[in-house]
């Protein structure tokens, strides 16, 4: 496919990494965020900020929604004003946002209902990974929908995977989602353990890296560990919003998460004490409380 103009509405660390992704593999991007630094850095991007939904609505073919909240992401799409509102006819949805499973699904219905297009894209993948071209990209929705749009995601992430029918793919995400909890939470454990047996942190991270212990978790936020520092590549009281989510999508299946459940009170007592602004790797901090 040949360069497009991509509408984006969103532009937090996600939307900005995936906003620079298209620009890199050239196609334009045009945006719109309520946080006017954030349009700011589009800009500087290469990309064309603009002020409103409806101008990045009611102008491209293909609009990518990468929003914080469900709350948000409905409005955005269903809202007065929004995308449903004030696309052309055969634009194209990419809602990319983490969801649940029941809403991706209303949105296909009415959005689809309205002669568009819907596609349930989540990204596997933290901000930092997805600059990096590394991640993936979960798609649900109709087959030919995503083999018109597949160069588009390919561009963002290569190889998108296509999951089935819409909804699917947001349960797969909330699956990775799950793992992401539980690896992260692990790592810390760990390199608590080797900070108070005395080991050399550095050494410890790349032992454990090199070895049957590995894992992309531990590879991203191992170095956030080792430092103290936690910069966020995914905001923790975002991510508490994906352990509700996780939570609810399986009671709906019947499926028991004894070891989430043990993770996410960790999260919960780390954002309670403050902490819900820095990266998810600060669950640290609520395990180095602990006395064995």
């Amino acid at each position: 496919m040949a360069s497009v103009t991509v509408g984006v509405v969103g532009l937090g660390l996600l939307g900005h990494a995936v906003a620079s992704r298209l620009i890199a593999a050239g196609h334009r991007v045009a945006g719109y965020d309520v946080v006017a630094e954030r349009r700011d850095a589009l800009k500087a991007l290469g990309g064309e900020p603009l002020g409103s939904i409806e101008a990045v609505a009611s102008g491209h073919d293909i609009v990518c929604t990468l929003l914080p909240s469900l709350v948000a992401v409905e409005d955005v799409i269903l809202g007065r004003g929004g995308i449903l509102d004030t696309a052309r006819a055969g634009t194209t949805v990419v809602q990319m946002s983490t969801i649940s499973p029941a809403l991706t699904e209303r949105l296909d219905k009415d959005v689809t209902a309205r002669g568009l297009g819907f596609l349930d894209c989540p990204v596997s993948g933290t901000s930092g990974m997805v600059e990096r071209g590394n991640g993936v990209i979960f798609v649900g929705g109709a087959r030919p929908l995503f083999d018109r749009w597949q160069s588009v995601l390919d561009a963002v992430l290569p190889r998108p995977v296509y999951v089935g029918r819409a909804g699917q793919a947001m349960t797969l995400k909330l699956v990775a989602n799950l793992l992401v909890a539980l690896h992260s939470a692990a790592a810390a454990e760990a390199l608590t353990m080797a900070r108070r047996a005395g080991l050399d942190l550095g050494l410890a991270l790349d032992v454990l890296g090199s070895g049957a212990a590995t894992s992309r978790m531990l590879e991203v936020r191992g170095p956030l560990i080792v430092k103290g520092e936690f910069p966020a590549q995914m905001k923790l009281d975002l991510f508490m919003k994906d352990l509700h989510l996780i939570q609810d999508a399986a009671r709906d299946v019947g499926a028991p998460l004894p070891l989430t459940d043990v993770a996410e009170r960790l999260y919960g007592a780390v954002a309670a004490d403050g902490h819900g602004g820095e990266d998810l790797a600060v669950v640290v901090r609520a395990i180095e409380a602990l006395r064995a």
